[in-house]
């Protein structure tokens, strides 16, 4: 495994590099409003989501290099979402990364425009840094579907909702009731952006509609993983192995995996998605293997 991530530095050097120049100061851009954009797109990450965009290019035929803007664009969304979720309205976190979180870092109201400001420049990146107009349009369209109402957005509100805030909290729901309530959650909050970001790296490079399906399902499998490894570390794992706070879902009440299913179970059901993630990307032969290969460690993470 160590080998594998040591193959992934030139991929996440090219996009730490492209996401530094993406958001770079200008002159019409506030410095303060500048210094909370680059502080969180820029803090130290597994940068996830957008690998998984250039190793899908690559699982399909594709250069790798043509997805960047892609997965850059995701990565800005996914540093929105980051940035909004740690916000005191919501789960009111303090550490994210290994570092104070935006809002404490700098202030609530600088934080929000921060995230404002990522998502705007994540579509402008995208129509802008796609040489292809009609690639440009289908990626602007499956992740603004992805982030939206429906997807991203919408599973972080009924995220809140299984906190009990609002009357529709599932607290009278049968156990198979409310499991079937989290999976809803966690394939829109999680799953929308890991699917949608292997998605652009096909689109990027122009895979046919077979690929990128086989694409889909591959990442809707490790998205469900995802979450189900994430809760188990929430358990498991401390403070400062994650980068941030743990134990902090059983504390505000959040359904999870291993509180509906116990950890045991839940592992054992991760592994069965990430089993059928493998499934979708075995037709892609040599140049899927990447993908098969981060699947695993997504299974075996310890952070």
């Amino acid at each position: 495994m160590d080998d594998f991530l040591n193959s992934l530095i030139p991929f996440r050097d090219a996009i730490d590099q492209a996401l530094s120049e993406y958001s770079a100061e200008n002159s019409e851009c506030p410095q303060r409003l500048s210094n909370a954009i680059r502080y969180s797109l820029l803090a130290p990450g597994k940068r996830l989501r957008p690998l998984l965009s250039l190793l899908a290019a690559q699982a399909v035929g594709g250069s790798w290099r043509a997805a960047i803007p892609a997965a850059c664009a995701v990565e800005m969304i996914h540093a929105y979402s980051l940035i909004h979720d740690d916000l005191p309205a919501m789960d009111n976190d303090d550490l994210r990364r290994g570092r104070p979180t935006c809002h404490r870092q700098f202030d609530e109201a600088t934080a929000i425009l921060a995230g404002d400001a990522l998502q705007a420049l994540a579509f402008e990146v995208l129509a802008t840094k796609l040489s292809e107009p009609s690639i440009a349009l289908e990626c602007c369209r499956r992740l603004s579907f992805a982030a939206g109402r429906s997807q991203l957005v919408g599973g972080q509100a009924d995220d809140l909702a299984a906190e009990g805030r609002y009357d529709s909290a599932p607290n009278s729901l049968t156990t198979d009731e409310q499991l079937a309530f989290l999976q809803r959650i966690h394939r829109r909050k999680t799953g929308a952006m890991i699917t949608v970001a292997l998605e652009l790296g096909g689109i990027a490079v122009g895979c046919t509609a077979n690929r990128l399906e086989l694409l889909t399902n591959y990442g809707q499998a490790l998205g469900l993983a995802f979450q189900i490894v994430d809760d188990c570390l929430d358990v498991e794992s401390t403070s400062e192995s994650m980068g941030k706070r743990t134990g902090k879902d059983s504390s505000l009440g959040k359904l999870t995996y291993p509180g509906l299913l116990g950890v045991e179970e839940s592992r054992r059901w991760a592994e069965r998605c990430i089993n059928n993630a493998i499934s979708a990307v075995t037709a892609f032969g040599h140049n899927g293997e990447p993908l098969t290969t981060l699947a695993r460690y997504v299974l075996e993470r310890k952070n």
